[in-house]
């Protein structure tokens, strides 16, 4: 089980990993080693997501996102496969936990009466400052 907030939890079983051979760091060992991984994560499918989670998600993911709703994270930052694969993971739960924080409720607002007098008066002044510049009339030779 992969621990994301209190109230969401994925199944190890519902997270699948391939691993490909990656280009960067690695020294001879890149042409041999398959160290890159693939992470892939069904949100479309996920009994461990609720509603709200799985459609927020769906917004955040953006490309990483494929069109039958699998989440493809690839992680080729390390030398190491086991630490590509635990900064996948990292990654799957960071985006999951920003999925599952609730956003909050925007309360509208407006301007106070003293707020709006004072961008009135603050225009007002500003006019003056560029009628001030004007050219009153051409002067004849």
């Amino acid at each position: 089980m992969v621990k994301v907030t209190r109230g969401v939890e994925i199944d190890d079983g519902e997270i699948q990993f391939d691993f490909v051979r990656s280009s960067g760091p690695g020294g001879q060992n890149v042409n041999k080693v398959a160290t890159a991984v693939q992470l892939r994560f069904d949100v479309a499918n996920s009994p461990s997501l609720p509603d709200e989670v799985r459609e927020r998600l769906r917004r955040l993911a953006g490309r990483r996102m494929t069109s039958d709703g699998v989440l493809v994270i690839d992680a080729r930052r390390y030398r190491t496969q086991e630490r590509n694969r635990r900064d996948a993971v990292d990654r799957l739960i960071k985006l999951v936990a920003r999925a599952a924080a609730k956003p909050k409720r925007r309360k509208p607002t407006r301007p106070s009466r003293a707020s709006r007098q004072r961008r009135l008066d603050e225009k007002r002044k500003r006019g003056d400052v560029k009628k001030q510049r004007r050219t009153v009339g051409k002067e004849e030779p």
